[in-house]
């Protein structure tokens, strides 16, 4: 059984573009944390998203990893479905998306351990996203992991198609 994973695309889009054109479109993503991201920009982002157990909504687990990952709850808004997506790890990803405005005042996220630097027997504690925030969606492109650009590809489609 894979490793499940749900997640959260917000998106909205610049006014003075035409609607469902693409080329307003900004999504939120969120930055990894952790020594292994620190000094990476480039493919180093992420909607945030989260794993969950069998038999959990997805989009509840969705939504609780956004709370959790961005520090402030995800905004009451209508998600939908944009897919389930592979990674090349094996691990499902069940993204939603909403169009909806999202402007914390700061990124407060949970942490995890980890024995750092290697080999050193100290544990310390590292935030999971360091930095989130806006993108226009060619911007996003770059910054994604490369494995979830079929997300960002889903979005686009499913904006031009309202």
């Amino acid at each position: 059984m894979p490793i499940r994973s749900a997640g959260i695309l917000l998106y909205r889009q610049d006014p003075a573009t035409p609607a469902g054109s693409g080329d307003g479109l900004r999504v939120w993503i969120a930055h990894m944390g952790g020594p292994f991201w620190a000094r990476k920009d480039m493919h180093a982002w992420s909607i945030p998203k989260g794993e969950y157990a069998d038999g959990e909504d997805p989009l509840a687990a969705a939504l609780r990893e956004f709370a959790e990952e961005m520090g402030t709850a995800a905004p009451e808004a209508e998600y939908r479905l944009l897919g389930e997506f592979r990674q090349s790890s094996g691990k499902l990803i069940t993204a939603y998306a909403s169009q909806a405005e999202f402007a914390p005042e700061v990124i407060n996220s949970n942490t995890f351990p980890l024995e750092w630097p290697k080999g050193s027997g100290k544990i310390q504690h590292f935030p999971e996203i360091d930095d989130a925030r806006w993108f226009p969606e060619q911007e996003a492109r770059l910054k994604l992991v490369k494995g979830q650009l079929p997300i960002l590809d889903a979005l686009v489609e499913d904006v031009a198609a309202r």
